[in-house]
């Protein structure tokens, strides 16, 4: 089992910057990255995993959309830790492989072997634009060149499997053998060299994907150590766990090796109505327009004439190919076509957890929830995104403990 804690600045929940005792710029600082790990390390968490977009969000001037590299964060809280897997997002889209493998290795021996990388394809048009494009390029372009990348960045690792380090002062020796030459081409530009950064004596660090398109799903079958998956039904989870085991098989790798991790966000009280209490007082934070204007982004689709208070229409069947996120997207209208939901539900559904599994309870029965998706083989642990941070990490000690009988 595996529980990662997914930090989002002040918490996972849009609003949460904006409750009355959080101090508005503190994600900017070392001091709560720092506090986000030390309390992380202390609950039994396995990994700390960041994430990542190259562009100011929909609406900056009316949320906090500035964001530190994650790579420099973990590195700096990479001395502060022990045990972490320290997980940074770094886009295949927008990085060289060379950069993006001697990064991540240096993360690797800073942090004493602890180092991952999520990989992802970006997807805003912000991005896009950001670097010049004209438009971002379809998902099956995406991830084609994800695959160009990401194999690159394997190969400029591996390239170093024939070259032990000796570092011998008597002899003056400091390698066995001279790493091997590279030769890559591809949409990236060109490799023709050695890497300057051996991954020895750590090995290759953790990789993670969360692409459920069917081309992130190959993808991730072929690479992924870990899949960062958003499933709010215990059945889709279990049905998309076995389709990717499926595809690893057949990619020659065993399913052993894949850890299947949705995204869980818990709101915690010490009873039912506490907790819906605390999700309701973060949603009331919220602009109702920006939060159908990041929905709309989401989806891709026009919602503006519709009744927010009405049961929303079937919006699912509507959703271009080519849509932002189209897999995550679709998954999130489907879930709040089968509760019935309002358009303004579903919106602040989407505030709270972005279609993620979202919980609203005691850590009690938040523990029985992860034993059972876990005992039913639909989870391998879980990618866990709480709301408010780092408040809402005391409640969970307990529940990570108990699990641990589990595995």
């Amino acid at each position: 089992m595996i529980f990662n804690l997914v930090v989002f600045g002040h918490g996972s929940h849009e609003a949460a910057w904006r409750r009355p005792d959080a101090r508005a710029t503190a994600p900017l600082e070392l001091a709560h990255w720092a506090e986000c790990a030390r309390q992380a390390e202390e609950a039994g968490f396995d990994g700390l995993f960041l994430g990542d977009i190259l562009c100011l969000q929909d609406h900056p001037e009316f949320h906090p959309s500035e964001a530190l590299d994650p790579f420099i964060v973990l590195a700096a809280i990479a001395g502060m830790t022990k045990r972490l897997t320290l997980i940074g997002t770094a886009s295949a889209s927008f990085n060289h492989p060379f950069h993006l493998a001697r990064r991540i290795l240096s993360l690797h021996h800073l942090s004493g072997g602890r180092a991952g990388w999520n990989i992802v394809t970006s997807s805003y048009a912000q991005e896009a634009a950001n670097f010049g494009w004209e438009a971002m390029p379809e998902t099956e372009e995406r991830y084609a060149m994800a695959e160009e990348v990401t194999s690159a960045v394997k190969a400029l690792w591996h390239s170093w499997d024939g070259a032990q380090r000796i570092a011998n002062k008597r002899s003056g020796r400091w390698l066995s053998a001279a790493p091997a030459t590279v030769k890559r081409e591809g949409r990236f530009g060109a490799i023709n060299g050695a890497l300057n950064l051996s991954p020895e004596p750590w090995g290759q660090p953790v990789l993670a994907q969360a692409g459920s398109s069917p081309e992130g799903l190959a993808f991730a079958a072929r690479h992924a150590d870990q899949v960062f998956t958003v499933q709010s039904d215990i059945d889709q989870s279990r049905a998309f766990r076995q389709r990717l085991h499926g595809l690893a098989l057949e990619a020659g790798r065993k399913v052993a090796d894949i850890k299947v991790l949705p995204g869980l966000v818990p709101f915690i009280g010490t009873t039912e109505a506490e907790a819906e209490e605390k999700l309701m007082a973060l949603s009331a934070l919220n602009s109702a327009t920006h939060l159908l204007s990041k929905l709309e982004r989401f989806t891709g689709l026009t919602l503006k004439g519709h009744d927010l208070d009405a049961p929303m229409p079937v919006l699912s069947k509507n959703l271009s190919r080519n849509s932002f996120s189209n897999s995550r997207a679709r998954l999130l209208l489907e879930m709040g076509e089968r509760e019935n939901l309002t358009l303004r539900q579903l919106a602040a559904r989407f505030s709270a957890g972005r279609g993620h599994l979202l919980f609203v309870g005691t850590a009690e029965k938040l523990g029985q929830l992860m034993r059972t998706w876990i005992e039913a083989e639909a989870a391998d642990g879980f990618n866990i995104m709480p709301p408010e941070l780092p408040g809402d990490l005391t409640p969970l000690k307990a529940e990570l403990s108990a699990l641990r009988g589990l595995g």
